[in-house]
């Protein structure tokens, strides 16, 4: 005390009437006024009224005193009795060793003067037995005492109640008999509790173990759930609710030895507890082990284990030892097979699945990891077998199929369990959520499996024909996303867990094709990028998946294509995505693999081959890869070999082209054309539609003529069976109303690779990139004008006018793709006239044809004229424009050469068929009749296109005298006819280039008013650098294809007098004085004579030539340089024969280039008539026309002489010329 703080002054004490009584209550006040008995001021009050009681003891202070102030603090102090109480026992003890007899008096005094504070049952459990004696408050200390240690003894020694069997073996045994007799009949758990009671008191039996009991009889009888329930209900009325609870925790425990093993019995008899909660899960749980932590510690050893799987999988062998070594440790690690341990959380929750406590169940799997519980084989087949209860009525209405049975699932005979689905919108209340937590797992219970695809399958079928109200629609669209969910969560993991199930996989086929591309995709991605990583299985398996497709792979080749193909198939059927993954890297790699690796893929699902089709797309839209080599002038390797592998797998298998065509259009779209490439292989393969430039002159005629003539000789590799896959990218395009776009996109694109894509790419490569945007466009056009209906077309493609002035597309572009429009429309018109009136006479048919193209092509005359400024139209027609764009080489000339050799072709065919003597007789039959059939398809086509084209040569015969109006001049009009016709034709296609040379001769030949051919050859053979230097590598090919087909033309004329005669000396087209009012018939004089226009075919030479040495000895701009060069074969090819044709001429005249007229005289008189004409007349002559004659004149006076001169101006000239298309080309 004398260490201690003295909170009671002496001085209080001695003024305590005074002062001191009010600073104590005041103090007490102040610390009473925290009452928490951890506080130190809980401690501080204890020490004062510790201190004011020791003065009274010292006799300070009078116990009088003190009791009135005790008496007062009681007011503000609730526990002050306890606190006294408290102290007076520590004073008890300290007075009783002290000597001095007063201060015990004084302690007796005060305890006495406070006893209406503190009762005396308090203070019988604090004071010694003396004291109390002392006090009075008993009467013999010893007495008390004995009678203490009795009561200790009765409660806490004496044993009252039995609780060993052994030790009232009787009253347990009648307990027993009670519990386990027979219960059917009227017997009641009433009546059961009331004979326990008697029990318990006759026999004075424990009833915690009359409890336990009972519990143990429960677990052996399961079948009397409810008799047993009512029993412990009425049971535990009468004790603490925590006391079942207790004795299963005793029960749990006693299994948690390390050898012990829980009975089911048990883990059922706590699930029905828990399901009529008579027991709380939380109280239950923390007696069962493992312990939590203890569970989540061993789900991140498997996933650690797992990636160990991972990396020894992927780890590169050198040497077959090693080899050996991992398949020894593999073995090895097959035989350990260790007991997992006893884990009672898991046998609950399994117990609960059983009897179908879905809430309890789901609540201890939330304590878990994800899709730990379900990982233990016997937990996920009872989640399936509630799911298929649950299920059971809703599959049995709309899952089953036509002709099945199948054997029906029982339901629960348990009011608790989950509510059975009926219809769809109850499989959100409890089956969606049950799959969750089942997830990937599901690949335990295939039928399962097989029962929610189906179910997913009639839903959708429901989904996409229901015409409902809003609200359901929004209900359907909710079940719609929670399929999708489990489809991604549980059904595609499943599958890669399932062994090779290649039904499963076409049944999840059947619900996958009625989602929309765009869900399908997504579902792959995340299966492809996502669930792998979610579980440590599925990281095994995926390793497993890579490991075995390195293995197939390397080992494929074109000899073992079926057993290879065989392997490749069983591991898709599981694991496509990564299979495919892997294959698609390894084609990019190496080419040669195409082949056999698109063989190999026979053995694959429908859902396998839509599979390769998302991963080939996310193979192309790989935003790592570089679509440029490093020289940046040529597309990558890897882009060439998906593209070729596109077009092989796409033709030869049924796969879904949706989702690849849309990725081109998009890429379109953003401006990329790198991914035409892809457009260009699946038409070329599917379709059997070529693009190249590469066609011989055989080729390029009988692609002028039918389709039969086209798909046997207008292709390098005839491409047969085509008619399948053709259907179906054409109802891929119709489908998803991608035709018309594609072909929009792709003729805006051609204009946006020069000025948006280009950028700072190499030249090269932006001609490159054009060329293909232009093949592409060229070939996805032709498909679609051969295998569109008249109707789809005309459906699709907007009038000329919109194309051109709404859609901004070309107008080279535009016509080609109103073209086939036009034929169809036409055939139509005229197949409708030929019915209504029928008339066998050719003339009737020539007028009905030309009456449908005047239907037809009316509307059209009237749109072109928004395309052009009105000045236009002062010199060409809107009809003669709108006739040039829309008829085709198959118009104006049957190929009969090409018809003859391939007729030829397929006798010699049947002949070398008849010859072989091994082929069998069947087989020889069936080619026989299939040359046969052939060669009258090509005999019946070529004299349906005889009489077309007599038509349409009639057709222009009655139009060519509107066509040409010459408001200005014919030089003007010749100009606009080259630029707007012309020019963008002729580098179109190698068709197109043939269909301009042919055009302008039928123009000639038909003696077209205003139309001079003399004027039109030669702008066309005069200055072709600026153009040749302006095209791409393939449209200088088609420019070159143009200028030999144009020389053909005027290498015939050349060749022979009569030949010019009779097709150019009396026709307008030679004019050399032009008529503003035009040609009369007149004198013969005004025609170019066949001696002049052979001067100036030499000129026309003579200008080719040095026009192309320029281009390749001084033109720095390598491609120019390339494009000459594709110009160059044709043109000399052409001269080859022109000097062949000068040389037999030379026979008929002793010198060619003397002179343009036989004599002097005929010169002079024909100089006179001239002059007379120019006089007579509003005639004008051409600067052009001048310019011919002179030439004419100047090289027959001096030919040595000029030749030297003008070699000297040519190379001068030459030079300006280079620094002119230089700066022209750098304008450009």
């Amino acid at each position: 005390m004398a260490a201690a703080t003295v909170l009671v002054p002496v001085e209080w004490i001695k003024n305590w009437e005074k002062t001191g009584r009010g600073e104590f209550l005041h103090l007490c006040r102040i610390l009473s006024e925290n009452k928490s008995h951890d506080s130190s001021t809980y401690r501080d009050f204890q020490q004062v009224l510790y201190e004011l009681s020791y003065h009274v003891i010292k006799g300070n202070l009078k116990h009088e005193q003190a009791s009135n102030v005790f008496n007062d603090i009681s007011e503000f102090r609730e526990d002050l009795p306890s606190i006294l109480a408290d102290v007076f026992c520590i004073l008890d003890i300290e007075t009783n060793c002290l000597e001095e007899k007063s201060k015990r008096d004084y302690f007796t005094q005060l305890v006495l003067a406070c006893l209406y504070l503190v009762s005396d049952t308090v203070l019988k459990e604090r004071l010694d037995p003396e004291t109390l004696e002392s006090l009075g408050l008993i009467k013999q200390s010893q007495q008390f005492n004995q009678k203490s240690v009795k009561i200790k003894t009765k409660l806490f020694y004496k044993q009252q109640k039995f609780n060993l069997l052994r030790e009232e073996n009787e009253g347990y045994a009648k307990l027993i008999a009670e519990l386990g007799q027979d219960l059917s009949g009227n017997i009641t758990s009433d009546l059961i509790l009331e004979n326990i009671k008697s029990l318990i008191g006759c026999f004075n039996l424990d009833p915690n173990r009359v409890l336990d009991v009972i519990l143990e009889v429960f677990e052996c009888r399961p079948e009397h759930d409810d008799f047993f329930i009512s029993l412990l209900e009425s049971y535990m009325s009468m004790c603490e609710p925590q006391t079942l609870c207790h004795i299963l925790g005793f029960k749990f425990k006693f299994y948690q030895e390390p050898s012990g093993e829980t009975p089911s019995s048990l883990y059922r008899v706590a699930a029905v507890l828990l399901q009529v909660n008579l027991i709380d899960l939380d109280d239950l749980y923390v007696h069962l082990l493992p312990a939590d932590n203890c569970i989540m510690d061993e789900h991140k050893r498997e996933i650690v284990e797992a990636k160990q799987i991972v990396r020894k999988l992927t780890m590169v062998v050198l040497s077959s030892e090693k080899m050996d070594e991992r398949e020894k440790e593999k073995e090895k690690e097959d035989d350990k097979v260790e007991k997992p341990p006893d884990n009672q959380k898991l046998g609950l929750l399994e117990a609960l699945l059983k009897i179908g406590d879905w809430q309890h169940a789901q609540n201890i799997m939330d304590q878990m990891p994800p899709y730990y519980a379900a990982s233990h084989k016997l937990i996920a087949l009872a989640i399936c077998k509630l799911i298929h209860i649950t299920i059971e009525p809703l599959y049995r209405r709309v899952g089953v199929p036509k002709g099945a049975k199948g054997s029906p699932v029982n339901a629960l005979q348990n009011k608790r369990a989950p509510k059975q689905a009926e219809s769809f919108e109850d499989l959100r209340r409890d089956v969606f959520n049950m799959f969750c937590y089942l997830g990937p797992h599901l690949s335990h219970d295939p039928i399962l499996f097989a029962k929610v695809v189906r179910i997913g399958k009639s839903f959708m079928k429901e989904f996409q024909s229901d015409g409902s109200k809003q609200e359901d629609k929004e209900k359907t669209e909710v079940i719609l996303s929670c399929l999708l969910s489990i489809t991604d969560q549980v059904l595609l993991p499943s599958l890669s867990l399932m062994d090779c199930n290649a039904c499963m996989s076409e049944e999840l086929w059947g619900m996958f094709k009625t989602f929309p591309y765009q869900h399908r995709y997504r579902l792959y991605g995340q299966w492809k990028n996502e669930t792998y990583n979610s579980h440590p299985l599925l990281v095994k398996v995926k390793a497993q998946t890579i490991d075995r497709a390195k293995y197939i792979m390397k080992r494929l080749t074109k000899e073992n294509v079926k057993p290879s193909g065989r392997q490749i198939g069983k591991l898709s059927h599981s694991n496509p995505t990564i299979l495919f993954d892997y294959i698609l890297s390894q084609i990019q790699k190496y080419d040669n693999l195409i082949t056999p690796v698109v063989d190999s893929l026979k053995y694959l699902t429908s859902l396998n081959y839509d599979v390769l089709a998302y991963c080939i797309i996310e193979a192309l839209a790989n935003p790592e890869k570089e679509r440029m080599k490093h020289d940046d002038t040529t597309i990558s390797s890897w882009l060439q070999s998906l593209a070729s592998f596109c077009g092989a797998v796409f033709r030869k298998y049924p796969i879904d082209l949706a989702g690849l065509l849309q990725y081109v259009a998009n890429q379109l779209k953003a401006g990329k054309s790198f991914d035409l490439l892809i457009l260009k292989e699946v038409v070329q393969k599917m379709a059997g539609i070529e693009i190249t430039e590469e066609m011989t002159m055989e080729q390029l005629e009988a692609m002028t003529g039918g389709e039969q003539l086209k798909a046997e000789g207008g292709y390098f590799g005839q491409i047969r069976n085509t008619k399948k896959s053709s259907q179906r990218l054409k109802d891929a395009l119709l489908d998803h109303d991608l035709a018309l776009p594609l072909c929009l996109l792709m003729a805006q694109q051609r204009n946006g690779v020069i000025f948006q894509e280009g950028g700072e790419k190499h030249l090269k490569l932006v001609g490159k990139l054009y060329d293909q945007c232009h093949d592409t466009l060229v070939q996805f056009g032709g498909f679609l004008a051969s295998n569109l209906s008249t109707e789809d077309y005309i459906k699709r493609v907007p009038s000329i006018d919109v194309l051109c002035n709404e859609f901004h597309t070309p107008h080279d572009a535009a016509f080609f793709l109103s073209r086939p429009m036009y034929a169809h429309h036409i055939s139509s018109k005229y197949d409708e006239l030929k019915k209504s009136e029928k008339g066998s006479k050719q003339q009737h048919k020539v007028h009905k044809y030309i009456t449908s193209c005047e239907m037809v092509m009316a509307p059209v005359h009237e749109a072109v004229v928004s395309l052009h400024v009105s000045k236009v139209w002062d010199d060409i027609s809107p009809q003669f424009y709108a006739t040039f764009w829309s008829l085709t080489m198959y118009d104006l000339a049957v190929p009969h050469t090409s018809y003859e050799r391939e007729v030829s072709k397929l006798k010699v065919q049947m002949k070398a068929i008849d010859d072989n003597q091994e082929m069998p007789p069947n087989k020889k039959k069936k080619e026989k009749e299939r040359c046969t059939a052939l060669q009258d398809k090509l005999l019946e086509e070529e004299k349906k296109q005889m009489e077309h084209v007599q038509r349409v040569l009639q057709r222009l015969k009655l139009e060519k005298d509107n066509w040409l109006l010459a408001k200005s001049t014919k030089n003007e009009t010749i100009t606009k006819f080259l630029q707007l016709c012309i020019f963008p034709r002729c580098i179109f296609s190698a068709i197109d280039a043939v269909y301009c040379a042919r055009f302008v001769e039928l123009v000639h030949q038909q003696k077209t008013p205003n139309f001079s051919t003399l004027l039109c050859y030669d702008r066309v053979f005069s200055d072709i650098i600026y153009t040749v230097a302006s095209c791409t590598e393939n449209e200088a090919s088609r420019y070159g294809r143009f200028l030999c087909c144009m020389l053909e033309t005027v290498t015939r004329w050349h060749s022979d007098r009569a030949t010019y005669e009779k097709e150019c000396g009396n026709y307008p087209g030679f004019l050399t004085i032009l008529r503003a009012t035009g040609f009369d018939g007149g004198n013969k004089a005004d025609q170019l004579d066949y001696e002049n226009f052979r001067h100036v075919v030499h000129k026309w030479h003579y200008k080719l030539t040095k026009d192309s040495l320029i281009e390749l000895k001084e033109s720095s701009a390598k491609d120019h340089s390339n494009n000459d060069r594709e110009v160059l074969p044709d043109l000399t090819k052409r001269r080859k024969e022109e000097n062949g044709t000068m040389a037999v001429s030379k026979h008929k005249s002793e010198s060619p280039c003397e002179s343009p007229y036989p004599n002097e005289k005929d010169k002079e008189k024909n100089k006179s008539k001239s002059s007379g004409k120019e006089k007579g007349g509003d005639s004008f002559k051409s600067e052009k026309m001048d310019k011919i004659s002179s030439s004419g004149k100047k090289e027959s006076r001096h030919d040595k002489e000029k030749i030297e001169k003008k070699e000297k101006r040519d190379s001068s000239g030459g030079k300006e010329e280079k620094k002119h298309h230089k700066s022209s080309d750098k304008h450009r």
